[in-house]
């Protein structure tokens, strides 16, 4: 009975110290988050008198313009030379100066879209005073 005793404690020390093993932990991999884009990007939306619509992403951190126009994307490169904001490729160019939006291609000169700004603020609310 002894015997036997000692065997069934010895089986239960060693079913109990198997069981009580956790799988060794996994190396916890620490992803590196993906910094977010600190660039400054802004997104206008823009409709002609004629109901086109114009979407332009201006980055200024890489001075890049994107302008999407009847389902064809255009990538712009800012120009320094050419007043207030203009930026332009080999054969595009667009310009925002003083609120007049512009989409053209270079090398026929034609305008492919053109509006002018809302300005917020301004319309019949304004009063004069005398």
């Amino acid at each position: 009975m002894k015997k036997l005793f000692t065997t069934v404690l010895i089986g239960l020390a060693v079913l109990s110290s198997t069981a009580c093993k956790h799988p060794g932990k996994e190396a916890e991999t620490i992803m590196a988050a993906t910094p977010e884009s600190k660039d400054e990007i802004t997104k206008n939306v823009f409709t002609d008198s004629y109901g086109e619509k114009i979407e332009v992403t201006v980055n200024t951190t890489r001075n890049t313009a994107t302008v999407h126009l009847e389902g064809k994307t255009y990538d712009l490169k800012k120009s320094d030379a050419l007043p207030e904001y203009t930026a332009s490729n080999e054969e595009y160019q667009y310009s925002d100066i003083k609120g007049n939006i512009t989409f053209l291609k270079k090398n026929v000169d034609m305008v492919l879209f053109r509006t002018k700004r809302d300005t917020k603020g301004s319309g019949s609310a304004k009063m004069a005073s005398y």
